[in-house]
């Protein structure tokens, strides 16, 4: 047997890979909420903590090429978490916004102003800071990698965005599946998350990485093309069963972006065809699914934006409150993880309802409302860094090592596109999908020799 057919059988992969591996099966599994007292925390923390460890103690040394930027924004937010649990000397502490209901308490009950720190929930502050073991874990094994277990990950990432849409098909048929790990809603279309929105944003980034596939290597064969297409129309028909109405937003311009993506590609595939082929049938097959699930009536996700309420949707009906919060708490804000707490106690009686306003189901201004001005910079920091980093893949030409750069500007895009109505990136699935998009994007998993990636336009 030749020798390179020998190396390919015998592929051993290496330690990173394998803890990588464990990590994000157990994130798929139980790392679908956001909530800090769901099972689930405990199971995704632990995990992290040991295989960050190993790592650390039996991994290779981290190749940082590249990967700076994520490192330095990932290391910022988690000083400022930290910095936000310092406590501080009472006439400091006083003299922040909104922290005067608290210094009233102390003094109606006759005890000494107490050194508090910066974030008014400290123990919500604690709980944030924990939960980015997971993004610290992954980054860890994501820079032990070597250059072709790297070149696997689109694919491995695409294997777990299938099982959960079969998992999401299955809840779809009537099937009741209730994870212990979440604090999913029976009879909800949500895969493994508890949230259909992050399940409708986790099936969009598939149809982001099933064009990638499809076109990775020098030879692609037929039927990687027909079954990536098959998953992407697939992914769309769970997203309108899902019933998110977001999900319709990001699915739709990940469809366009894996478009854009392969757009070379296919038509070196398809180069003896007329050019309008191709879309032709990808938009009839499409609009024909689409049509016969609405007629069926199975499209929960078009129902349901038919059906919305301004006047009904908290997230319209509690955006004032939230508006007049950051006001009040800017610019030091009110500490990460505080929202909850703090919402209740400015909420007025007319959005008193029997469920709870958890977040502001606007990341950004969340954030912003929690970290106040150091928030915000990181934010803006974090932003500067993916448009130049974007600019650099989008217009770099036709090369083949653009591939990956260019998923990963589309995934961040599409993570921040959700993120305007809801808060997916708090989930820690979501976090490791972030990080490894990152780090694509930075530049940091082009190998050597790209020849495994498809060739970008």
């Amino acid at each position: 047997m030749p020798s390179s057919h020998r190396s390919s059988f015998l592929f051993r992969p290496s330690l990173s890979l394998l803890l990588l591996g464990i990590l994000l099966a157990t994130l798929w599994l139980t790392g679908g909420a956001s909530r800090a007292e769901v099972l689930g925390q405990v199971v995704v923390r632990t995990v992290s903590w040991i295989v960050l460890i190993v790592a650390i103690l039996f991994g290779p040394r981290p190749s940082l090429n590249g990967a700076k930027p994520v490192l330095i924004l990932l290391g910022l937010a988690a000083a400022l978490a930290l910095v936000q649990l310092i406590p501080l000397p009472p006439a400091v502490w006083q003299s922040l916004p909104g922290r005067g209901p608290l210094a009233e308490a102390a003094l109606a009950s006759g005890q000494v102003q107490p050194w508090r720190p910066w974030s008014i929930v400290p123990g919500a502050t604690f709980n944030a800071a924990s939960s980015l073991v997971v993004p610290f874990a992954t980054l860890l094994l994501l820079l032990q990698l070597k250059p072709d277990e790297r070149l696997l990950l689109p694919a491995l990432l695409l294997g777990f965005v299938t099982v959960s849409m079969l998992v999401g098909l299955l809840q779809f048929s009537g099937a009741v599946l209730n994870n212990v790990f979440v604090n999913d809603t029976p009879g909800a279309v949500a895969g493994t998350f508890a949230n259909r929105n992050h399940f409708a944003l986790f099936l969009a980034i598939g149809c982001l990485l099933a064009p990638v596939w499809s076109f990775a290597g020098e030879k692609q064969p037929r039927w990687r093309t027909l079954v990536a297409w098959g998953l992407v129309l697939l992914f769309l028909l769970t997203i309108l069963g899902s019933g998110s109405r977001a999900g319709l937003g990001v699915g739709l311009a990940a469809v366009l972006l894996g478009l854009l993506m392969s757009r070379k590609a296919m038509q070196r595939a398809l180069a003896r065809y007329p050019r309008w082929v191709f879309p032709a049938v990808i938009a009839g097959i499409v609009a024909l699914f689409v049509l016969l699930s609405f007629l069926s009536n199975r499209a929960v996700s078009i129902d349901r934006v038919f059906a919305l309420d301004a006047t009904q949707d908290m997230r319209s009906r509690g955006l004032p409150v939230v508006l007049g919060l950051l006001g009040d708490l800017f610019p030091f804000g009110a500490g990460l993880g505080s929202f909850d707490p703090i919402f209740r106690a400015y909420e007025p009686f007319d959005l008193l309802k029997p469920t709870y306003f958890n977040h502001a189901h606007n990341d950004f201004l969340e954030v912003v409302l929690d970290a106040g001005l150091p928030g915000l910079l990181l934010l803006v920091a974090a932003f500067g860094w993916w448009a130049w980093a974007s600019v650099r893949a989008w217009w770099a030409g036709p090369h083949r090592r653009q591939a990956l750069p260019r998923l990963g500007s589309a995934i961040l895009f599409l993570v921040a596109i959700a993120s305007i109505v809801d808060y997916p990136a708090r989930t820690p699935m979501m976090m490791a999908v972030i990080v490894i998009a990152a780090t694509w994007l930075s530049g940091h998993s082009q190998a050597e020799k790209s020849s495994a990636l498809p060739k970008s336009d």
